[in-house]
């Protein structure tokens, strides 16, 4: 892409409402009121792209945003997205494909702006070419139930390069990309949004804050970020570093609450790219996240979908990390005790079946990390 002039979605406002992990008013039930707030601040800014998937809280997003957004507002007035797992819910191609008609139900839509078959990567691609899904969104998309289509993606570059070749009617790619992991060869974050502008893909970023991880720093990276901006929020970082990114259609961020979106939007609604001397200050940051040792899970609980043990994966990992980040032994256990008490499985009943291990779009090895937390936490 030597050229962004005229690029799908460069219009497209940079600050996207990710749907994942809305208010709740209970453990199950959305906070409609709350998100209703939410929608409205976002488009009284000037917003327009929200993101959400089938598979987003057993259904619970699509239904909540047709409460929100969709009752609420003339359809031209807002971009919606949404996605299609082949490989975790789906059980052959029928259910697979009716994932599309459900989510057309849930949401009242009409019709998807854009479309995504869900986290690709080389464990379960096949799943969509036996399906025959490339084909299937194609021609919902002659039908004019999809404006647009592409897919998310979780693997190496060569992964990527190989799909984007095999299917380059793709329109567009959505990539895990935060500035912690710009250089991590795991993730892979620059050499995957190199390789989808090399084939001349716009790019939708996913997990800028790294499920919440990069809105609370060390003490030593955020004094940095402080003395470089005192009047910026830690997340600002964040999200600016990708959305200065060029080729970018929007970034999208999992806003929980009404705090989170009125931040987010004082600085986005005017947006001004990071300057050098900012990249900087986070060219610094990322010297002292690296060598941070706790478990990356940014909590998307796609581990958790098969689980046989009904554990909570991610908040076990979170109270791991308590102890991990500065050795609270004692804050950990209580953490991780208040984890058990909510009706979560013991993490050393962990069967060792593996599912969430290749379920983690993140490459974490989720049932060693399970066995760890068990030895260190019961």
């Amino acid at each position: 892409m030597a050229d962004d002039i005229g690029y799908l979605g460069q219009d497209v406002p940079k600050l996207g409402f990710g749907l994942m992990r809305l208010p709740k008013r209970a453990v199950i039930n959305e906070d409609i009121k709350q998100v209703s707030q939410m929608v409205d601040l976002f488009l009284g800014a000037g917003m327009r792209y929200f993101d959400t998937a089938y598979v987003y809280d057993l259904g619970r997003s699509e239904k909540a945003i047709k409460q929100a957004l969709v009752d609420r507002y003339p359809r031209e007035s807002f971009y919606l997205a949404t996605k299609l797992c082949a490989w975790m819910i789906a059980h052959d191609e029928k259910s697979a494909k009716q994932q599309f008609y459900t989510s057309l139900e849930r949401t009242g839509a009409g019709y998807f702006d854009f479309y995504l078959l869900h986290s690709l990567k080389a464990g379960n691609v096949k799943k969509y070419d036996d399906y025959h899904i490339w084909e299937f969104v194609a021609e919902q998309q002659e039908k004019g139930l999809i404006r647009h289509w592409g897919f998310s993606f979780h693997d190496q570059p060569a992964v990527l390069d190989r799909i984007l070749t095999a299917h380059p009617d793709a329109e567009f790619v959505q990539l895990q990309i935060n500035y912690q992991d710009w250089e991590n060869a795991s993730i892979a974050s620059r050499a995957n949004y190199e390789v989808a502008r090399a084939h001349g893909k716009p790019v939708v970023i996913m997990e800028p804050v790294k499920g919440g991880k990069l809105a609370k720093l060390p003490k030593e990276a955020e004094q940095i970020l402080r003395t470089a901006n005192p009047d910026a929020s830690i997340p600002s970082w964040a999200i600016r570093f990708a959305a200065s990114l060029p080729g970018v259609i929007t970034v999208l961020s999992g806003m929980s609450n009404l705090e989170q979106m009125q931040d987010n939007l004082s600085y986005m609604k005017e947006f001004e790219p990071l300057t050098a001397d900012e990249r900087a200050a986070l060219q610094q940051v990322r010297g002292i996240l690296g060598a941070a040792k706790t478990i990356p899970c940014t909590a998307c609980r796609y581990c958790m979908a098969e689980c046989p043990k009904h554990i909570a994966i991610p908040e076990v990992f979170d109270a791991m990390n308590r102890y991990l980040e500065n050795g609270d032994l004692d804050s950990a256990k209580d953490a991780y005790a208040k984890v058990i008490a909510e009706g979560s499985g013991k993490a050393s009943d962990c069967v060792s079946c593996g599912q969430c291990t290749r379920a983690c779009p993140q490459g974490i090895e989720a049932a060693r990390r399970i066995t760890e937390c068990a030895e260190t936490l019961e």
